[in-house]
């Protein structure tokens, strides 16, 4: 189907819906090409509608705060759906309970839980993203993931079927799950413990000064790159990238961190061309040295 014929079929969405939209300002990589159709929804409604127009369109990708994702340098051949701000909404359901839309960002929600005196979402604010993909890729840190507070989660399927999931009929793992990718999530409720705000700050600030330490800030990067071989290596993967590859790797403006050699960064003007010879060829010098296969941790769309 031509973009005219997109144009037609997508009509009633006129102010909400674009072509050849740019995706380089969408991801922390600044990185990409564009996609072929670009869809952000106001209401739930809008999204129903929407999805059961383009249920036969395959190549669908729901992109959140676009912390872990890298797109290639041409044309997305698909749709690309972001949740507008009506997704991005976070309440007191009771005093050990939250809900949050699936725009939420992250620290947001843990922001949220300290003024309302409720504790366990502390390493969410060391955690980029929206609570969408946090639910999607069981994030986590400092010892803690999505799993470890999540209730429920609230998603619509390709046809419109809005459903709920409760936590315990989802399987995690590290840094994954098995819900279906071709659901978008509209929301998650999650549950706290009481606990004072000024202990939950005084926790957050010590979080945040260790991730800084340790981690690059204010740079053009995806995160962490890949997973930690938990099944293969009790070290982490940064220090397994660090004893395997050559110091001051670099192809075109895409580099290794010398804070953190599992984030990798665009410096400049990087191409996904680029960034992609940069995993290749350090997942390659891992394998060769180590032999671990590196699994990416990052979301390649291409």
């Amino acid at each position: 189907m031509n973009i005219k014929d997109f144009e037609n079929k997508f009509k009633n969405f006129n102010d909400r819906i674009y072509f050849n939209y740019s995706l380089k300002k969408l991801n922390w990589f600044n990185i990409g090409g564009s996609a072929k159709i670009y869809f952000k929804p106001n209401t739930l409604q809008d999204l129903i509608e929407f999805l059961k127009l383009s249920k036969d369109e395959e190549n669908f990708f729901v992109i959140g705060a676009g912390s872990n994702v890298l797109f290639k340098d041409d044309i997305f051949e698909g749709i690309v759906i972001k949740l507008s701000k009506n997704f991005s909404r976070i309440s007191l359901l009771n005093e050990n309970t939250i809900i949050a839309g699936s725009g939420v960002l992250d620290k947001s929600l843990s922001e949220f839980a300290a003024e309302n005196n409720l504790g366990g979402f502390e390493f969410l604010s060391c955690i980029p993203g929206t609570i969408g993909g946090g639910i999607r890729m069981n994030s986590g840190c400092f010892g803690t993931e999505f799993k470890d507070i999540l209730i429920s989660v609230q998603a619509i399927n390709r046809s419109g079927e809005v459903l709920t999931i409760p936590a315990k009929d989802i399987i995690f793992d590290y840094r994954s799950c098995n819900l279906p990718k071709d659901l978008t999530f509209l929301s998650a409720s999650f549950k706290g413990n009481k606990k004072k705000k000024e202990q939950i700050k005084e926790e957050i600030k010590n979080l945040k000064i260790k991730k800084e330490k340790a981690q690059p800030t204010r740079v053009k990067t995806g995160g962490s790159t890949f997973k930690n071989p938990i099944k293969h290596s009790d070290k982490k993967v940064w220090e397994i990238i660090k004893n395997s590859i050559p110091s001051n790797l670099q192809f075109g403006d895409a580099v290794v961190s010398d804070k953190h050699a599992n984030f990798f960064v665009n410096k400049g003007n990087a191409t996904y061309k680029d960034m992609k010879k940069l995993i290749d060829f350090v997942r390659d010098a891992v394998k060769n040295k180590t032999g671990i296969t590196l699994d990416l941790e990052i979301i390649l769309i291409e």
